[in-house]
C-alpha cells in the first residue's frame, strides 16, 4: 500500500509555487532546457539515466519531470511521459495543444507516439539518440503526413551540455562495473 502511495504522490501535478523560481527563467529555448537538463541531474542522483522534461504553455511551465522506470518499476516511465501525465493534470485535459515539449534526449518511438496522441505543438530537444530515437535518428515519426497532427520540431538546443550529462553517467556506470 505505501508504494501504491508514493506512486499516486509522484503522479500530482507540480504546482507553479513548488519553492523555485521559474519566473527567473529565461522564456528561450535554452532557458527552458536548463530545466530540463536540472530535471536530467536529479534523475542522475537517483540513478535513473539523466533525462529531463518540462512542457511549457504560454511562457508558464505546466510539469516537469526526470526519468523514473527503474524506481518505479514501470518501463514508460520516461520523463516526457510523467511530464505528460502531470501536464494533463493540471489542465485537466489529456489533450494539450498550444504546449512546448523541452527534452534533454531526442524521444524513443513511445514518447514520440505519446506527443502526436497528446497534441502537444512544438518539441525542443538537446541529444539526438542514434540508437533509439523516433524523431530524426532511428525513425522520423512527426515526418509522416499521415497523422492527424504535425509537431513542429527544433533539434540541438544545448547539444553538449545535453550530451555530457549522458555520457558522464554511462563513463561513471562502466568504471563501477566489475568487468
Amino acid at each position: 500500500m505505501e508504494e501504491f502511495e508514493r506512486k499516486v504522490k509522484f503522479m500530482e501535478p507540480l504546482r507553479a509555487n513548488s519553492g523555485t523560481d521559474f519566473k527567473s527563467v529565461p522564456e528561450t529555448d535554452e532557458g527552458w532546457m536548463r530545466t530540463a537538463l536540472a530535471e536530467a541531474g536529479q534523475a542522475r542522483e537517483a540513478g535513473e539515466v539523466p533525462v529531463g522534461a518540462v512542457i511549457v504553455l504560454n511562457g508558464e511551465r505546466l510539469a516537469a519531470a526526470h526519468n523514473h522506470p527503474i524506481a518505479l518499476h514501470d518501463p514508460s516511465a520516461h520523463a516526457e511521459m510523467l511530464a505528460i501525465r502531470r501536464a494533463a493534470v493540471a489542465v485537466g485535459n489529456y489533450r494539450l495543444p498550444g504546449t512546448t515539449l523541452y527534452v534533454t534526449l531526442e524521444p524513443c518511438l513511445m514518447c514520440a507516439g505519446a506527443i502526436l496522441h497528446a497534441r502537444i505543438d512544438r518539441l525542443v530537444f538537446g541529444a539526438a539518440d542514434p540508437k533509439n530515437g523516433a524523431v530524426v535518428s532511428l525513425y522520423r515519426l512527426f515526418d509522416d503526413r499521415r497523422f492527424n497532427h504535425a509537431v513542429s520540431v527544433t533539434e540541438g538546443v544545448l547539444r553538449d551540455a545535453c550530451g555530457e550529462i549522458l555520457s558522464g553517467f554511462f563513463h561513471e556506470k562502466r568504471l563501477a562495473s566489475p568487468v
